[in-house]
Formats: structure tokens, C-alpha cells, sequence
């Protein structure tokens, strides 16, 4: 089935969790999804497919999804190349052969399921970034420091959506100037005030490296070339099988202006994006 849905994904994407009792150790149930993208990946509209199914007879199945694709890094908080599509569908489906049993309380049941669905969810969201057309960093950036979720979500996604700093990574070249800018166009424009006094505020890391703080890069030859080795390290390859690692190339924001925070995922930009969509036709 998961393959039966591709199109432009190099492989098929299939993730399941098996549910246990704690205190036992008894199968509750099994929560199993596969997933179909690899562009025009932007929630809340994308080309993506995902359908979910469980054995677990719960309640309000709605809400438990809609709480797990807006976890941080799940389906609402990842984009490949921020253009948007109608066909974008995440489905949860459940048989209901698996009831309750009588010494698991409705609590537990509930908070049983909803970890078991954020772990596929929040999994085969990375799946459809890292098997993105073309793709071979995936991004994490995380924003700490916001004074609104809002706020952290749009400055992790004004970076991974900003072909600059999108292309800069494709090249494995550290180029923290891009990132400046596109925090910085993000900000000016949705908080104007805010924007006049984040350059003395914000700190950026690229894995656990500043390259930003005080109002200045901190940047010397040594550390750019152990940030180009980072992302060297942390690049995928192209060849059309399954990946050789589930690394992300991280980059950390910290606005210094509240206690919200976000994580979203994104995707570098190769030739490989450009040659698939220049002779892609529908």
C-alpha cells in the first residue's frame, strides 16, 4: 500500500508503534501509518497523503490527530519547497477490535494512544522531509525565546522556506548571514517593535556552535570550516534508496524575548529539486 502511493518519493514510508500496558507489559494495540509526499510539501495544504490506521477502540479520534500533527515537528511543521497543493489529506481510521481492558483506566487508555500517535506521526513527517525531492539535508531549526508560539513557528519557517539559506546548505556552506536575514525579514515584519531590539538579543547556534551573538557573528576560519565538515556530516545521498541515517542538520534559535518555543523541519535546495520539477509534468 505504501508503495501503491508513490509518485515522485524515492521509497515507500511506513511507520508503526505497538502500544503497551506499562505496568505489564501487555499489547494494548498497534497504531500503523504510511505516508506519500516529497513536493509541494507546505501544510496546512500539500501534496501529502497519510493514512493512519489502529486496532485501539478510542474516543474522539479527531482530536487525538489534530493534537498530533500540530506537535512540534510533526505534519503541520514541515515544508520542502513552501508551495501548497489541495491534495493534502491525513487520515485516521481505526477497527475497534481492541477494547479497553477493565484495570487500564480511561486516562491511561487515552494517554496511551495519543504517545503511540504522536511517534507516527511526528516519524513519518521526517520521512516525507528527508525524502523530499531532491533532498539532501533535512533541516531542524528550533526556536526558543519567542514571545508567542506563533511567532517561534514563523521564524523557524521563514528559514527553512528561504531559498538562500536553503541553497547555502545545498552547498554545505555556512553562510550564517542568510540566516540573519531571512530571522530578521520575519520578524520586521510581524513584530516591528520586537525587530528593532533582536540583533542585542538573539543567539543562533548551527549544531552546538554560536555563530551569533551580542549584535555580532561569531565566526572565525576554524569554525566555518568545522561547520562545513557538520553539514558534510550530517548530508544524505541521492542514490534513490532509503536513507543512510535519520540525521538532521540543526540549527538553534534563541529570540530572547519570552518562554515559547517551536521546532519545524525543512529541506535544503539541490539540483536535483530544480531538474525533477523543470521536466515534471502533471
Amino acid at each position: 500500500a505504501a508503495e501503491a502511493i508513490m509518485t515522485t518519493d524515492g521509497y515507500p514510508k511506513a511507520r508503526t508503534v505497538e502500544i503497551k500496558d506499562e505496568s505489564t507489559g501487555v499489547s494494548l494495540g498497534r497504531i500503523t501509518g504510511i505516508a506519500k509526499g516529497a513536493g509541494m510539501i507546505e501544510p496546512n495544504l500539500a501534496t501529502m497523503l497519510v493514512y493512519i490506521l489502529t486496532d485501539m477502540d478510542v474516543s474522539d479520534l479527531q482530536q487525538h490527530l489534530k493534537e498530533s500533527i500540530n506537535e512540534p515537528a510533526s505534519f503541520n511543521s514541515i515544508s520542502v519547497d513552501s508551495d501548497q497543493s489541495t491534495s493534502d489529506t491525513v487520515l485516521l481510521v481505526s477497527s475497534a477490535k481492541k477494547a479497553k481492558p477493565e484495570q487500564v483506566s480511561d486516562d491511561e487508555w487515552a494517554e496511551a494512544f495519543q504517545k503511540g500517535l504522536k511517534s507516527v506521526c511526528t516519524s513519518l513527517a521526517h520521512d516525507v522531509v528527508r525524502n523530499g525531492e531532491g533532498v539532501e539535508h533535512v533541516i531542524k531549526v528550533s526556536v526558543t525565546g519567542s514571545p508567542s508560539k506563533e511567532l517561534a513557528k514563523g521564524a523557524g519557517k521563514a528559514v527553512i522556506n528561504s531559498p538562500l539559506c536553503k541553497t547555502a546548505i545545498a552547498g554545505n556552506d555556512p553562510n550564517v548571514g542568510r540566516l540573519i536575514m531571512a530571522i530578521g525579514d520575519y520578524i520586521g515584519e510581524k513584530d516591528p517593535k520586537l525587530a528593532k531590539s533582536l540583533p542585542q538579543l538573539v543567539k543562533i547556534y548551527v549544531g552546538n556552535e554560536v555563530v551569533f551573538a551580542n549584535g555580532e557573528f561569531d565566526l572565525d576560519g576554524e569554525k566555518e570550516a568545522k561547520l562545513t565538515q557538520y553539514m558534510l556530516d550530517t548530508k544524505q545521498s541521492l542514490d534513490g534508496h532509503y536513507p543512510p541515517h535519520e540525521q538532521t542538520l540543526d540549527i538553534t534559535i534563541d529570540l530572547g524575548s519570552g518562554n515559547h518555543e517551536s521546532v519545524v523541519l525543512g529541506s535544503d535546495l539541490t539540483n536535483q529539486y530544480v531538474d525533477v520539477n523543470a521536466g515534471y509534468r502533471s
